[in-house]
């Protein structure tokens, strides 16, 4: 395990909220090296003194019972001020920690991916086993990923750049890969035979208040469906792989990803449904609209094919947006209906059909349902009613939050839960087709109340269990 971490962007808000807090909680696990030295990186003028102080402030909540668990890592951390735009000042400031493998996690926008790259390069801080950490997104498009990509690789090889999606460090979203392929019931039926409808549904509730000049540029489509909820979809729908390293999975995420049927101008209007978010009520709080001279969305609708056997025929709808009625994240597999229906009530097509429902945040909760007679009369046998297995662990233990689970993955030098470049470039392909179907049609996006499911034109693009209208006997293909 490297011992050496140069943090970028040391002051943003991703820091203080994740990323610090997160160094805390394994350094209280001894899960770091004892080793272990920081290099905070950021373009505010501070003394290592002064960064400690202003970070100590942060990390007051940081276990409370504990404070010398902070003390005994701020120690540790020594702050270095550059303009991150300036290689050449990169290289100078920072030579001095090329003394030793190290790894260097750039928090920060896209933009500045090249230069701290080049910088860090320049510095030797790439060389030999040092690695790379970028967040999310890498670029706003397919050419702007593939010029970041090429500069990257220019500077150390892919099998060092880790690129974060910090939903691949959801204990909660790794059950899905447990659930795919450690189950016999489940493998027998993944596929378009028995599945008539997937969708993956990410809600939030907060808006994009303090970050409005970055939404402005990306908007939902680009910042949640491109990364977040493709990686979820590729989980749910790829070949099983030969194994369960790295490459294995990428690959395997790859090929769906590749075979995303795109969106053409022709139909994004039966497709998407793009929505921003007005004044509104949430959780009991009155809330300000999005207002921005861009037309970016806030939030997002698509129905999407993977045109390969396994799904041919299959809709995978995805839904995202800020200010939504609740915050939650969830996939709902909706099941064909019985292939013989023997039973008076209800009739044949007035049955709910059997649903596996994942819900991965804020509960982790996975519910089966089923149809039964135990609800009915007990002289109506031939009565079924819906019923529900709930298979949820009763008292789920507590869970590290995913950042905490990536950085130690990064400094031990596991890339099985970080996307690859061509992972990235599949799917800006895709997103891209959107986009530009969007702007040949001048799709608008629509209003909505905050505190709402989102524009009413949606309502079928929403799952059953979140205020959706779609039937499940949609979609194209047959069993």
């Amino acid at each position: 395990m490297h011992d050496t971490l140069l943090l970028f962007g040391a002051t943003g808000d991703l820091s203080q909220r994740y990323l610090f807090p997160s160094l805390v909680h394994l350094w209280r696990d001894r899960l770091l090296p004892a080793s272990l030295r920081i290099v905070a990186v950021g373009r505010q003028e501070h003394s290592d003194e002064e960064f400690r102080a202003w970070l100590r402030e942060r990390m007051a909540a940081e276990v409370a019972d504990d404070p010398g668990i902070v003390e005994e890592l701020l120690a540790r951390i020594a702050y270095v001020s550059v303009d991150l735009r300036d290689e050449a000042a990169i290289a100078a400031a920072l030579s001095a920690y090329a003394d030793r493998p190290s790894v260097s996690y750039l928090a920060t926008p896209p933009d500045l991916f090249v230069p701290c790259a080049k910088g860090l390069k320049a510095a030797g801080l790439l060389e030999g086993e040092s690695r790379l950490v970028l967040e999310k997104p890498i670029g706003r498009d397919l050419a702007s990923a593939r010029g970041i990509n090429a500069a990257l690789r220019a500077c150390l090889d892919e099998s060092r750049i880790f690129r974060i999606d910090h939903y691949l460090g959801k204990a909660a979203v790794q059950n899905l890969l447990a659930l795919r392929f450690g189950n016999t019931l489940l493998e027998a039926v993944w596929q378009h035979r028995w599945i008539e409808s997937v969708d993956i549904f990410v809600g939030e509730t907060a808006g994009v208040d303090g970050r409005e000049g970055y939404y402005a540029g990306y908007g939902a489509l680009r910042d949640m469906v491109q990364n977040h909820m493709l990686q979820l979809l590729a989980l749910i729908a790829m070949e099983p792989p030969a194994a369960l390293d790295a490459d294995s999975i990428r690959d395997e995420k790859r090929k769906v990803l590749r075979t995303l049927r795109p969106v053409t101008a022709a139909d994004a209007a039966e497709r998407t449904v793009r929505g921003r978010y007005g004044a509104g009520v949430v959780e009991g709080r009155a809330v300000k609209g999005f207002v921005h001279e861009s037309p970016v969305e806030t939030f997002v609708a698509v129905e999407t094919f993977i045109d390969n056997w396994r799904w041919a025929g299959v809709p995978f709808r995805l839904v995202t947006g800020k200010r939504l009625a609740e915050r939650a994240t969830e996939v709902v597999v909706s099941f064909r209906p019985t292939s013989h229906w023997l039973f008076e009530r209800p009739r044949r097509g007035r049955e709910r059909p059997n649903r596996l429902r994942m819900r991965l945040q804020p509960d982790e909760t996975i519910e089966l349902g089923l149809m039964g007679s135990l609800a009915a009369p007990e002289w109506g046998a031939l009565e079924l009613k819906p019923m529900s297995l709930d298979l949820s662990m009763s008292a789920s233990p507590q869970r590290r939050i995913a950042y905490e689970r990536l950085i130690v993955d990064a400094l031990r030098g596991n890339q099985t839960l970080f996307v690859r470049d061509d992972e990235v470039e599949a799917a800006w392909q895709w997103i891209d087709s959107i986009e530009n179907a969007w702007s040949e049609t001048a799709q608008p996006a629509l209003d909505y109340p905050a505190g709402s499911w989102g524009p009413a034109e949606a309502e079928r693009f929403l799952p059953p269990t979140n205020g959706g209208t779609h039937s499940n006997r949609t979609g194209g293909g047959q069993a």
